[in-house]
């Protein structure tokens, strides 16, 4: 009898000869629409801004294009769609799903010197289009890093100044929850806000940042596409102990956290619940429009005790999906999404519903495109960003990752190092299972 693991890997093997061979269904197979998902919700201003660049696109080239803007369960959606036969055209998503679409059969591989324009993206951006084998699956479309998002009415009301280190932050937290900074009288804020919930792997994203900004990793490369795990390092263990500290000593994270994703926590930070959100650029726009320009304030992640700077990278990739019919059209499409044109269309200038970020093509000035001043912290701080590495399928690793990290801020009386070190164990198994150790 085939072992389950087995008849999955001859599942993944026949669905991607039959992608292969088979037209990508949609809208495309029939009347050459070129069919577009992007992970955003439906009606939100970044499906709006979607849609601005597909009509755009239309416009320079001539191409039909449908934009299909999704949010829940997006990945889920994909296999469905997969499983059908029926994969869109172009995915526009995170770069950290691309070992996860490509180990599927999913993507086309991208010749990087035939792509108009390639030579002018930044080589950062270029890594994260890159597989575990070295080559190119995507075109880089967006890069972001993480900063603070901090009420600067709340800090400046408890008389401190921007935070320079880890301690600092902590104080800056500690005043927040304490100090009644939004002066209701009542002990009703927090320091920090946190996704730091289990779905999607994000206690794992949102702890990555201070991991890295303190010289830790998941995992580091050993040469020849080979990676060990490293997440039981003594500095990685102890920026997961910061954290777990800010939950369970100080408590100055939300109440909650442990059970939210992003969704939930952009609005407990507009609702004046809590003052430092660790994330990224994409909600600049949102923040100002519903707290108010003059009471937020971009600072950049402190350095850690043991290393640093640095922070989370990432950001979205233009995914030329198999098994399409208009492979044409699918490349014209990503060499105008790279575009000075296509990434301005992108960027949306300061208004919200940003799907460009950060411009990955080195000829766009972002000061020229953004007045507000508070997105030159975001762009400095992608100088020492750290992208997921180009592992076959990172997506497991996030999650195991987040399943413990958040087990151990859940639970105050959990040992982090103890939690690290089982941790360790189960990451070098999955990178052994994906041949990558």
């Amino acid at each position: 009898m085939m072992s389950r693991r087995l008849l999955g890997v001859a599942i993944t093997a026949t669905l991607a000869v039959g992608l292969t061979g088979c037209g990508s269904g949609g809208s495309s197979g029939s009347d050459n629409t070129l069919e577009i998902w992007i992970r955003q919700a439906p009606d939100s201003d970044s499906a709006k801004t979607a849609k601005k660049l597909a009509d755009a696109f239309t416009k320079a080239s001539g191409v039909k294009t449908k934009v299909v803007a999704l949010f829940d369960d997006f990945e889920t959606k994909l296999n469905q769609q997969a499983a059908q036969r029926q994969l869109p055209d172009i995915v526009i998503n995170d770069t950290a799903q691309l070992g996860n679409m490509h180990t599927q059969g999913w993507l086309q591989e991208v010749d990087k010197a035939s792509l108009k324009g390639g030579d002018q993206l930044a080589e950062t951006a270029w890594k994260a289009a890159a597989g575990g084998d070295g080559k190119y699956y995507a075109a880089p479309f967006s890069a972001q890093a993480f900063a603070l998002i901090v009420r600067k009415d709340w800090r400046e009301k408890v008389k401190m100044e921007p935070p320079t280190t880890w301690e600092d932050l902590q104080k800056l937290a500690v005043a927040f929850t304490e100090q009644d900074p939004d002066g209701n009288g009542k002990k009703d804020t927090a320091g920090f806000v946190a996704p730091a919930g289990t779905k999607r792997g994000y206690a794992s994203w949102y702890a990555s940042s201070l991991i890295y900004a303190n010289g830790g990793d998941f995992i580091k490369a050993t040469g020849n596409g080979k990676y060990a795990a490293t997440v039981n390092d003594p500095k990685t263990v102890e920026a997961v102990q910061y954290l777990q500290d800010q939950f369970c000593k100080t408590k100055t994270v939300n109440p909650g956290a442990v059970s939210n994703d992003t969704t939930v926590t952009h609005e407990v930070f507009e609702k004046g619940q809590g003052g430092i959100y660790l994330v990224g650029p994409y909600v600049l726009a949102r923040f100002v429009n519903s707290i108010g320009s003059d009471k937020i304030e971009v600072l950049p992640v402190p350095k850690g005790p043991s290393g640093g700077p640095g922070t989370l990278g990432e950001g979205e990739n233009v995914y030329l999906m198999a098994g399409s019919q208009n492979k044409d059209a699918q490349k014209k499409f990503a060499e105008f999404a790279i575009s000075p044109d296509g990434q301005k269309i992108g960027m949306n200038k300061d208004a919200n519903g940003a799907i460009v970020r950060l411009p990955v093509n080195t000829t766009v000035d972002m000061a020229a495109e953004r007045q507000d001043p508070r997105w030159k912290v975001f762009q400095e701080s992608y100088a020492h960003a750290v992208y997921a590495p180009p592992v076959p399928n990172w997506a497991p690793i996030r999650q195991t990752s987040a399943d413990t990290i958040n087990a151990v801020w859940a639970d105050c009386t959990a040992d982090v190092k103890t939690a690290m070190d089982e941790l360790n164990t189960k990451l070098t198994q999955e990178l052994q299972s994906q041949k990558a150790s």
